[in-house]
């Protein structure tokens, strides 16, 4: 599934990032926050097995996880969008949180945005494994290090 020419185009198969956070907000117990991850990792498109790649692969996972990254609009300052997948059922979830909260936004609106900041403040991270953790900020290194480049180019 391509998002590129989408308006909202991630909206189309999952929360919004303020869904998810009120969501987080009203599920107090960590096993419903879980199992509430859990579910938007199925609700994701799985990728084509030709984007799993090596240059798609995200380094410092401890599960495989693959991000793909489609621009459009302005070259300046692209709007951004992202494709992503995971073989673990709970990073899938991450990786779906992840591309809620960036996809859709302008190059350099990503590159100031810290996702991993929100997530800890909903109360994301703080049950996640140090692996986990870990894996979830690869991902937010990587997808603002890309608008960086882009929103500079």
């Amino acid at each position: 599934m391509h998002f590129a020419g989408h308006a909202n185009g991630e909206r189309l198969f999952m929360a919004s990032l303020d869904q998810i956070i009120d969501d987080f907000t009203f599920l107090d117990d960590w096993e419903d926050r879980y199992r509430y991850v859990i579910e938007l990792g199925k609700a994701l498109p799985d990728l084509a097995e030709e984007k799993r790649t090596s240059e798609n692969k995200v380094m410092g996972c401890a599960s495989q996880v693959w991000l793909v990254t489609h621009t459009s609009g302005d070259p300046d300052n692209p709007i951004m969008n992202f494709e992503g997948d995971s073989d673990a059922h709970i990073v899938r979830g991450l990786v779906a949180i992840v591309l809620a909260t960036y996809s859709g936004k302008p190059a350099s609106e990503i590159a100031a945005l810290d996702a991993f900041e929100i997530f800890s403040k909903i109360g994301l991270v703080e049950n996640l494994s140090s692996q986990r953790s870990n894996g979830l900020r690869s991902m937010v290194k990587r997808i603002r290090e890309e608008a960086q480049v882009r929103a500079a180019a």
